[in-house]
This record gives structure tokens, sequence and C-alpha cells, in this order.
């Protein structure tokens, strides 16, 4: 495999297949993309109707969403608004906060930097003062966590922005139920329910801010599979409890794989896992090569898998990292 391959857009974020296909066109076919968060099994959501593609979504249809998502966060409707997937609401919070000021991880989802600095904000440390806050929690990659009690604290001296887009899998750290004042969650729908390409996700805030969001994205934020999808899901409380019970299963499961190959987990939350790896360019590129795609970091020696699906995914998975080792 030529390692002067350009690994920059896999670093950026996973899932991109297309750009997998392009650069490894002798791996076989279908690729196993373990390079995101997202439960690979996915809730079992009803299809919309053909009529419900015919017409602007109903205004009811969307505050019933927003109740149901409410109801599951321990927020209130009013503090609930629904968004066209989190990505969406994280970019546009800078310019409704108006602070001039950010303080972000630096390994943590690369969007927020991204959005704060489009808005004119400065990037600050973590640990330093700033006018907000931006938190991911649990954190992508490396899993941390943060004391709720911390994040309230925060609040009430600057913007604290917490993106809980992981915490379906551990709800007990979850601050939603305290989203007031200038403590702003933002959640997302996707990963846990194992469905991303709905593109729904939801700001959580004080009722005003919460009317801001909504006005922002006007009076269709999502689209009809969004609102059907998140209905069902939400309201499914018995699905929830199992695949959360399920993700603690098999992130074990994977655990013990990767440290039967000799990689080191180093963190990461029920859905996905982060490594340390002596050599994990290397690594990467014999798993692409074997058609199993992976996260790989700027940081040196980083890697993060997702969970396998089926048996085969599973074995698949055994056997790439078995390939090459001693």
């Amino acid at each position: 495999m030529n390692a002067v391959l350009d690994l920059s857009q896999f670093r950026r974020h996973g899932g991109r297949i297309h750009a997998a296909e392009a650069l490894f066109p002798g791996a076989p076919r279908p690729w196993l993309d373990l390079s995101t968060g997202i439960n690979p099994r996915s809730y079992p959501a009803p299809s919309p109707k053909r009529e419900a593609f015919s017409r602007l979504p109903e205004p009811e249809a969307i505050l019933e969403l927003e109740a149901a998502a409410a109801a599951v966060f321990g927020a209130k409707p009013q503090q609930v608004s629904a968004t066209p997937g989190t990505d969406a609401a994280l970019r546009l919070l800078p310019r409704l906060l108006g602070a001039r000021s950010a303080a972000i991880a630096q390994r943590t989802y690369g969007g927020h930097r991204e959005a704060w600095r489009a808005a004119g904000a400065e990037i600050r440390p973590e640990d330093a003062a700033a006018d907000a806050w931006v938190i991911v929690n649990p954190n992508n990659p490396d899993g941390r966590l943060a004391a709720p009690e911390a994040l309230i604290a925060s609040a009430k001296r600057r913007w604290v922005i917490v993106d809980e887009a992981f915490v379906d899998a551990q709800p007990a750290a979850s601050v939603a139920s305290h989203a007031h004042g200038r403590l702003v969650v933002l959640r997302s729908f996707g990963k846990f329910y194992g469905l991303p390409g709905v593109r729904l996700g939801f700001v959580v805030a004080e009722p005003s801010l919460a009317q801001e969001v909504r006005r922002a994205f006007g009076d269709w934020p999502v689209a009809a599979e969004a609102l059907l999808a998140g209905r069902a899901a939400y309201a499914d409380a018995a699905w929830r409890t199992r695949t959360q019970i399920r993700l603690v299963r098999d992130r074990r499961r994977l655990d013990r794989l990767l440290d039967g190959a000799g990689l080191k987990v180093v963190g990461g939350t029920d859905l996905f896992r982060l490594v340390q790896a002596k050599d994990a360019e290397a690594v990467f590129l014999r798993l692409a090569s074997a058609g199993v795609l992976c996260r790989p970091f700027d940081e040196p020696g980083l890697l993060r898998f997702g969970l396998p699906y089926t048996r085969a995914d599973w074995e698949r998975l055994a056997a790439a990292l078995c390939k090459g080792l001693p």
C-alpha cells in the first residue's frame, strides 16, 4: 500500500465511502464503514405515505415532534426547536448569541471551531476565559464527560453550549432538563437512532432563544421523513432501553477485539471507541485495503472505530485486524 496517500479527507470526519473507493479501488466491496459513531442498527422508522411528499409539513406535526422529543430530553416543549440536523444548528448559534470569544477544546468535533470562526469569534483554549464555552459531552472522539454541575454552574456567568450528540447512549449525563438562561443544549437524532440521513436535530434552550431558532429556520425546518421517524422513535421507550443495553454489550465486545489486535482503547462511548496504535496510519491503510474504513486523526497514533452490525461484519473486522500481525 502506498503510504503517501492523502488521508486528510478522512481525518475531517467519517463516512467518506466514495473517497475510500477512489483511493483503494482494489478493496473488497461493499465497504464496512466503521468510521462514524452512528448506531449500525437503525430504528425501524415508518415510511411516509406518498401524499406526505406532495404537501408541506403541517405546523401541528412539527409541534408534536418537538413535544415528543422534549418528553425524552426532560424539557418543556416550548424549550425545544427542531432543526435540519445538529450541524446546521451549531453553525447558526454563534450568530444568534453574538459572543465575541469561545472556549473550545482542541480535541473535539471540528465543526464547532469552524462555526465560531465564521461568525468572527476568537477561539480560545477550553480552560480559558471566554464569552462562550462550547463543549461536546460526551466528547467526540475520546468520550470525556464533564460533570453536569460544572456545566450548569458555568452558565451562570457565560453562554454554555453543550453538544449532546452521543448522550442518548448514557442519558444520565444530559443537562437538557436544565437548559434555560445561558445554558443551551444541542441534541442529535441520527446517531443513536441510526438514521443520520433524515437530518434531524434539536436546540434545547430557554423559550425565547428556542423561538429565535424557529424563526431562523422558517416554517418548515424538517422534512416529512424526519417528522415521522422522530415522532415514532421518541415515543418508543422500549426500543430505546433495549438499544442502550445492546450498545453496552457490543462496545465491550469491540473492546476485546481491538485489545486482542494490539490496539489500546483510550476512550470513547458506547457508540464508538478511540484507540492508540504505534503506527496508526499503517493500521488504517491495512484495514482500508480489506474494505474496512475507520477514522484517522491529525493527532498521531489515534484511530476511531464504530460498532459492527452483523456477525459477518464482526468476523470481517476481526480478520482485517489480524491481517499482517505477527
